[in-house]
């Protein structure tokens, strides 16, 4: 990815982040990433590719921010990984998983569903490897999309 796909797809992000998938008009959109019109739309040339972008940016993001550098021992891996989710919610996206509310701006779209699994099943994969828990990713999957979900109504609260 050159930088000037990596600049667009993080304004993307930021834009979609803040103000859901179906507000931001075009120009609002060439704005967040910071570019001409002509070039957002060389890189992505619909407003489909514009979402795809901005979730492959996140979904990088996401990854690196919950499962770089975890601690060795499975308990503090686990331990580290609910904590960093939980960072993530209460600076990035306090409202919800962004993957899930792009397939329910467009619940038709086989690639976000294609997306929307393909980042669950990477995220459970990584938790169990890190926590030596092999055969229990769906088990950890649904304890990470929990905290997810209920963050918008409970926040840090125990």
């Amino acid at each position: 990815m050159t930088d000037t796909q990596s600049k667009i797809a993080a304004g993307l992000e930021r834009a979609f982040a803040a103000r859901g998938f179906a507000e931001p008009s075009v120009e609002d959109l060439r704005d967040a990433a910071g570019v001409s019109l002509r070039t957002l739309y060389k890189y992505t040339p619909s407003r489909a590719e514009m979402v795809l972008a901005a979730l492959e940016n996140r979904q990088q993001r996401y990854l690196a921010l919950v499962f770089d550098d975890l601690p060795q021992a499975p308990a503090d891996a686990l331990e580290a990984i609910l904590a960093r989710v939980g960072q993530w919610m209460e600076t990035e996206t306090s409202h919800g998983c962004l993957f899930h509310a792009a397939v329910a701006a467009d619940p038709g779209s086989d690639s976000l569903r294609a997306l929307l699994t393909r980042h669950k099943a990477e995220v459970a994969a990584k938790a169990a490897a890190a926590t030596n828990l092999a055969g229990a990713e769906t088990a950890l999957l649904l304890i990470i999309e929990g905290l997810t979900q209920t963050w918008p109504l409970r926040g840090r609260r125990p």
